[in-house]
């Protein structure tokens, strides 16, 4: 397999730092991934030396691959502008700039969520399909990705959308769901609300969702009733690594 098929994709939780070298002929990683946990505080000095941790194990077998990373923020060109979930001193942070100085790589980051859009795009539930796909992320929050014919459109934070005077994912996430003890149902009517809401605003051609809930797709899917197409995803938590690896590899 020639070395240009590989990037390393990392994916920066809350709780962990997760990163794998990725096959990009296939999609699915090159080797097994490694987890370290999320230093406490989670500044980002801390967590872009545990990066470069996880990137120097496989170094020894990938060489100077290109590296996609994923931050819970919105990124644009490097910057990491807003911390939701995460320390605050992220905001105005340049990722890829101090990565840089860390490591001998070429160095892409990336909102987690488009990482994740992306990966389904090229690998998962929505390869092959053209058009606008919009691609949801329901966990604490909700987040989104939107991919054009196969361009990503960045940072797009639709979860945030105001809907019946509520930021639509203090209504609508599976945080929430789980909050309130929902019944499918219940939680079911309100993803029904913001489904149709994005839909009236966006039509797209494809719903994909993801986050741990799209395991039990089948408890609540078949309860929306939507003019468009919406699917789970295919590739769990795998696709936010495969995802900023292949971004990485396009782009870095």
């Amino acid at each position: 397999m020639a070395s240009s098929s590989i990037a390393l994709g990392i994916d920066v939780g809350g709780s962990g730092i997760k990163g794998a070298p990725v096959d990009l002929d296939r999609g699915d990683f090159a080797a097994d991934r490694i987890r370290i946990a999320t230093p406490a505080g989670a500044s980002p000095e801390a967590v872009c030396r545990v990066i470069a941790e996880i990137v120097e194990r496989f170094d020894g077998a990938h060489g100077h691959a290109p590296i996609g990373v994923t931050i819970p923020g919105v990124v644009a060109h490097g910057v990491v502008r807003s911390a939701a979930n995460i320390d605050p001193a992220w905001v105005g942070f340049d990722v890829v700039a101090h990565l840089h100085e860390l490591l001998d790589h070429p160095v892409v980051a990336v909102n987690d969520a488009d990482a994740a859009g992306i990966g389904e795009m090229y690998y998962g539930a929505a390869r092959g399909r053209e058009g606008l796909v919009m691609l949801t992320t329901l966990g604490t929050g909700i987040g989104t990705a939107l991919i054009h014919d196969g361009v990503l459109v960045p940072n797009s934070e639709l979860g945030h959308l105001e809907i019946d005077g509520h930021d639509a994912e203090t209504r609508a996430s599976s945080g929430v769901r789980e909050a309130e003890d929902l019944s499918w149902e219940k939680w079911a009517t309100r993803l029904q609300r913001y489904y149709s809401h994005v839909e009236a605003l966006l039509w797209p051609d494809l719903f994909v969702v993801g986050g741990g809930v799209s395991k039990k797709a089948d408890r609540f899917l078949p309860l929306l009733d939507l003019r468009t197409p919406i699917v789970p995803a295919q590739l769990e938590n795998r696709a936010g690594i495969i995802g900023a690896a292949h971004l990485a590899a396009r782009h870095a």
